[in-house]
């Protein structure tokens, strides 16, 4: 299944010339470096198989795409929306609201049962073409993109910053990168901190269970701890007396379907990183991304970063 890519690098003007949105492509060969963990990748396509966000309504995926893309520039986009990517696309949750804007959406994914998933939720689209690639080998030659975003996904790599500057590399100059990665509580106090400690040890020993173990606990954990803070939470808001770090306060509003796949994604994956706002400035800067702005409102952390323009030679009088 899939049409076969050439092996020059230029797969992102080939694409536009052979649009088949109903294949799925393999990554060539090339000389990059693998960044994925196995088990992690098999935890997400266990995750996205379950939770294939179907039963979420167009209005609640409107109201969280609008939270994790508030910052993007689209402005920044050429005519028509331009060439972009979706790195880690999972579901396809985020392009089904970002292929509208775009003249070609790339959905980027290492797990087959993820890109079935997003085949499946996306079957309406005709701009969208499936990669079945991790983040150090995506198929893209340099400074090729209009755009890209990858939200959620970077963090459960081994390496991070690696992955930031693989993405940038395929982004034209002046061209926009969207990253969601999960905070390091550094806006939080030392409690709060605390508590995800003991929160993380306990992630450990569930994401280590069979597929069937993990689910069970996690539907546990989204019925016992997801919904009742949750829930507390939007009754503090409508008395108008919500702490500022009210845990998973930030599901306040969402449905309980929503709660029980992150409480997955949370303690049944196996690979987690978290970073400060200074540390993702930082990885965005030293790949050549400036401008960078984050969301000051959750999740934390939302930044984008803009890929710098070469410099022109100055012309001097000899």
């Amino acid at each position: 299944m899939g049409l076969h890519l050439r092996r020059d690098p230029g797969v992102v003007g080939d694409l536009l010339r052979r649009p088949n949105p109903n294949s799925v492509r393999t990554a060539p060969p090339k000389m990059m470096t693998r960044n994925f963990d196995s088990k992690t990748v098999e935890s997400f396509g266990q995750e996205w198989a379950r939770f294939d966000q179907t039963t979420l309504s167009d209005d609640e995926g409107a109201r969280h795409f609008k939270q994790y893309f508030s910052n993007f520039p689209w402005h920044l986009l050429p005519p028509g929306g331009g060439v972009g990517a979706d790195v880690g696309c999972g579901s396809g949750r985020w392009a089904k609201f970002v292929a509208p804007r775009a003249e070609r959406l790339c959905l980027v994914d290492a797990s087959s049962e993820a890109l079935e998933v997003a085949k499946r939720n996306l079957a309406s689209f005709h701009n969208i073409e499936f990669y079945k690639a991790d983040v150090g080998e995506i198929p893209f030659a340099p400074a090729s993109l209009d755009f890209a975003y990858s939200l959620g996904v970077l963090h459960h790599v081994p390496d991070t910053e690696a992955g930031i500057r693989t993405i940038a590399s395929t982004l034209k100059p002046g061209a926009p990168l969207l990253l969601y990665l999960y905070y390091a509580f550094d806006n939080r106090p030392a409690w709060y901190r605390a508590l995800w400690r003991a929160s993380d040890a306990i992630r450990r020993v569930i994401s280590r269970l069979p597929a069937r173990a993990k689910f069970a606990v996690a539907e546990v954990v989204a019925a016992l701890i997801y919904w009742p803070l949750a829930r507390t939470g939007r009754f503090l808001d409508k008395l108008g007396c919500l702490p500022e770090s009210w845990p998973l306060a930030f599901y306040r509003s969402c449905p309980f379907y929503l709660m029980r796949t992150d409480a997955l994604d949370r303690f049944g994956t196996p690979l987690e990183k978290r970073f400060t706002r200074a540390q993702i400035e930082g990885m965005l800067l030293r790949a050549g991304l400036g401008q960078v702005r984050f969301s000051e409102t959750p999740p934390f952390w939302c930044a984008v970063g803009i890929k710098a323009k070469a410099v022109e030679p100055v012309a001097t009088l000899s």
